[in-house]
């Protein structure tokens, strides 16, 4: 069993000056408070003009802060709001991958479709397009996401097959180069046995490598259609 906080950050009236900025502080120490003992998640609403009801209309900004004051909690979005005039799903998705930067991979992310008339209305978002709007966001978030980073892996290949992590020759050089001691004359019986096996080796590094492209670009394609 996991036990988690949530939060909606509701402030009724009579407001007073001062009662938002309490409000958060006293948030940011129970989630400070939560994480020494020992609670999984905190989960942070997204609602806009909800007076009263909600004043968390920037979750991102309330789990970032709970990141540098929290070690091992897990901080959550519950939820975002994912039809596009609330957030744009490139936007979305940046965000998340900021946020599980600056926590060391701690997030947790949920959508939803919002219900509120008040908050559709107010983001003029149709009542009878919102689901469509939210499955269609969700799938381009997500194909973002994928995307940068297969991008990043892609670089972080194509880095190592030219350079090694000391700076010396990668695969594709030292292939070059051992194709080219391999069919060179001279030496002696041993010493091409030896060039044979490293040439061996290294083919058999670049399968590996291939393998693993392949597998990055049918997951890629998978998400996508």
């Amino acid at each position: 069993m996991r036990f988690g906080i949530f939060y909606e950050h509701q402030l009724p009236r009579p407001w007073h000056e001062g009662d938002e900025l309490r409000l958060f502080q006293h948030a940011l120490d129970q989630v400070e408070l939560a994480d020494k003992l020992g609670i999984d998640n905190a989960w942070e609403v997204e609602h806009h003009f909800l007076e009263e009801y909600s004043h968390s209309s920037a979750p991102e900004v309330f789990l970032a802060a709970c990141s540098q004051r929290t070690k091992n909690i897990r901080l959550g979005h519950g939820i975002t709001l994912m039809p596009p005039n609330y957030n744009h799903p490139a936007r979305v998705a940046e965000r998340i991958a900021t946020l599980d930067l600056v926590s060391n991979g701690r997030v947790e992310w949920g959508t939803g479709e919002s219900s509120a008339q008040l908050e559709l209305g107010g983001y003029r978002v149709p009542v009878e397009e919102k689901r469509s709007q939210w499955q269609e966001a969700v799938e381009q978030a997500l194909s973002i996401g994928l995307a940068m980073t297969a991008g990043y892996m892609l670089a972080r290949v194509a880095e190592n097959l030219l350079f090694g992590s000391d700076g010396s020759p990668g695969a594709l050089n030292s292939l070059a180069r051992s194709i080219v001691s391999v069919v060179a004359p001279g030496g002696n019986e041993r010493d091409l046995k030896a060039r044979i096996e490293s040439f061996q080796h290294l083919l058999a590094t670049l399968m590996v490598i291939a393998t693993t492209l392949g597998s990055i670009y049918a997951g890629v394609k998978s998400v996508l259609n």
